[in-house]
């Protein structure tokens, strides 16, 4: 049982407004109740608690994220789960044994304000750590069933600036080209828009080799920014 999570629900209550609830509830189209707490008192709860954290194992650690995640009755609380799933002291724990932890918090929550972050900072830490059998999982992901894998696949290399391995990026990007899903299109534009800080030229090249596969909606997030 873990001492961490009803610690972190009785700070989160105690910053709330729940006057706030409703709305932030209506906005996020979520069937969890929020307790109104905003994201600066959140954050602050999270880096209170969690600062003097330390984790003997790769399994302790996942234990008390999937402990807030699984328990969690409020919307605050998964937020807070993602934010010590990705703590400094876990850094060492970015591997794939971590990844079944990922897949669970992704499927699970199933809404971009879970996956976006899990895809952008913790899939991209493994993908750093762990190249080869990383990047053969995202292609898995990004050919599966499930929706927000495929999103988080595509996703998985936002922060890579660089390092950003375009071969891995047009492969999770061409099973879902043909997709009618907002938030695979949305994806895939923004992922284009975000190479195309480091190259421009490479975006527009690809976008117009691509100019009939691709949405209206990928191709205009994709070149967004290109003068």
């Amino acid at each position: 049982m873990s001492a961490l999570a009803p610690r972190l629900r009785s700070a989160l209550q105690e910053v709330a407004d729940p006057a706030r609830a409703p709305a932030m509830q209506a906005y996020m189209k979520s069937a969890m109740p929020y307790l109104g707490v905003p994201t600066p008192a959140r954050r602050a709860v999270c880096r209170d608690l969690f600062k003097g954290l330390e984790f003997a194992s790769t399994a302790e650690w996942q234990a008390e994220v999937l402990a807030i995640w699984r328990g969690a009755e409020f919307r605050e609380e998964r937020y807070c789960a993602i934010e010590l799933a990705g703590i400094r002291q876990a850094r060492a724990f970015q591997h794939m044994d971590a990844l079944a932890m990922y897949e669970e918090m992704i499927v699970t929550g199933a809404w971009w304000d879970y996956v976006d972050p899990i895809a952008g900072q913790n899939l991209l830490a493994i993908l750093r750590a762990d190249p080869a059998p990383m990047k053969q999982a995202m292609l898995e992901w990004a050919q599966g069933e499930d929706m927000w894998k495929r999103r988080s696949a595509i996703l998985c290399q936002l922060l890579a600036k660089r390092e950003t391995d375009l071969d891995l990026l047009y492969a999770a990007i061409a099973p879902s080209m043909a997709s009618k899903e907002f938030f695979l299109r949305k994806a895939i534009g923004w992922a284009l828009r975000q190479y195309a800080r480091i190259d421009p030229a490479e975006v527009i090249r690809y976008v117009a080799a691509h100019d009939s596969e691709l949405s209206p909606l990928s191709k205009r997030e994709a070149l967004k920014h290109i003068a």
